[in-house]
């Protein structure tokens, strides 16, 4: 049976953003554009409305870019119980209260029972440390924290 998975802005970006000269990000977007095709063959997809709010953001070209990637992807909404678990997550410093955003896509895709969030924010979402908090924080609200994954962690290749 197929898992589901979240696939959170920073994915959406390197899939769809011109080569970059650094090294490390060009190797990103290449592993990404690699596995985009294998993911949503693999994987059930869910993006959220944040992730389109957020996929607005910038230039006109990239934007259209962002938005083409990601037509037809079920859309999860923001509701009550995301928001509830964004604040306890930046309360219990679990994020870092300058990065609201970062906490509500854990929250969509915990609330809404998501397999794996897709990312390749490691500064707050898949990091070794704040990941055993962002657990613990989902899991005492009585939900199963996704799994954390960049898209070369998803496919173990």
């Amino acid at each position: 049976m197929k898992e589901s998975v979240y696939i959170e802005t920073s994915v959406i970006s390197y899939y769809t953003s011109r080569p970059n000269r650094d090294i490390i990000i060009a190797g990103r977007q290449e592993i990404t554009r690699e596995n985009w095709v294998k993911i949503e063959k693999e994987f059930y997809r869910y993006i959220s409305v944040l992730v389109i709010q957020e996929a607005k953001d910038g230039d006109t070209l990239a934007v259209q870019e962002r938005l083409n990637a990601i037509k037809g992807i079920p859309i999860l909404t923001i509701n009550d119980k995301s928001e509830y678990l964004s604040e306890v997550l930046l309360k219990e410093g679990a994020i870092p209260k300058t990065s609201p955003e970062d906490a509500l896509h854990i929250a969509i895709a915990s609330v809404n029972g998501i397999d794996y969030l897709l990312t390749w924010n490691f500064s707050h979402i898949n990091n070794a440390q704040m990941k055993s908090k962002i657990i613990s924080v989902v899991e005492n609200q009585g939900y199963i924290c996704p799994t954390i994954c960049s898209p070369e962690e998803l496919l173990g290749e």
